[in-house]
């Protein structure tokens, strides 16, 4: 039998040494290193390629769900997690394993074993489940103090008090920051519902912009405007974002 290659990711170490334990003895299981936080993982991600990983969902830095955002190409995954009533619904809904801590390791081994029938059955397939859990993490509203990208390897943490404005790029958004300009695969209604409550207005149905970064508003032609931002961009607005940027300045 072919052992299958294990990650854990966690920033507690107790609860890194919890499933060390756990795995250790397992002659099918091969534990190819340990992770403290989600920037190390995604470099070990992308050099180690595992088959499964224990991703811990409340990390600082960057949570499990953040990380889960960057992965393309997730491996079979295991989330581990302190009780969330969020969570453990969006885990449910998709049929996606998760360990409530403190768990034992009988719980354990049953979730060990369906990542590894699910992967003897699919092989490389995608993780249905897991992007079934990444559609339902889009569509939750919740607002966000921060936008993840990533850059080969490297994440980039964007405050969004940071980000100047948003713009739509065929199927993809352009955030625009101080810390550069990344692509993210997400929707313009995914920003809008999540960074409205935190001062920023779509004045364009191709432009989220940072109310905190408008410089001015000026007249440009007959009936559109331009918004100046201190960072130095211009953009036009439609005749109903110009209305909504009236109503709030």
């Amino acid at each position: 039998m072919t052992k299958m290659k294990v990650l854990i990711i966690d920033d507690e170490p107790p609860a890194r040494d919890i499933i060390r334990h756990y795995l250790a003895g397992s002659n099918d299981i091969e534990l190819i290193g340990e992770c403290e936080n989600g920037f190390d993982a995604l470099k070990k991600i992308n050099e180690l390629k595992p088959d499964l990983i224990f991703l811990d969902v409340q990390m600082p830095k960057i949570t499990g769900f953040e990380l889960l955002e960057l992965l393309t190409d997730p491996p079979q995954i295991i989330f581990t997690t302190a009780y969330d009533e969020f969570a453990i619904k969006a885990f449910e809904m998709n049929a996606v394993d998760y360990l409530l801590k403190p768990f034992s390791k009988a719980r354990m081994d049953q979730a060990v074993e369906r990542a590894r029938q699910r992967m003897d059955s699919r092989g490389k397939e995608p993780v249905k489940e897991v992007e079934g859990l990444k559609a339902r993490l889009d569509e939750s509203a919740e607002d966000i103090d921060r936008v993840v990208a990533r850059l080969g390897s490297k994440i980039i943490v964007m405050p969004v008090d940071k980000i100047w404005y948003i713009e739509a790029q065929d199927d993809y958004v352009m955030v625009y920051s101080e810390q550069g300009n990344y692509l993210k695969e997400k929707t313009m209604k995914y920003f809008e519902t999540r960074l409205g409550p935190k001062g920023f207005i779509r004045i364009h149905r191709s432009h989220l912009v940072n109310v905190a970064q408008i410089l001015s508003v000026e007249l440009y032609g007959k009936d559109t405007h331009l918004v100046m931002l201190k960072c130095g961009a211009k953009l036009k607005t439609s005749a109903e974002g110009y209305k909504r940027l009236r109503e709030l300045l």
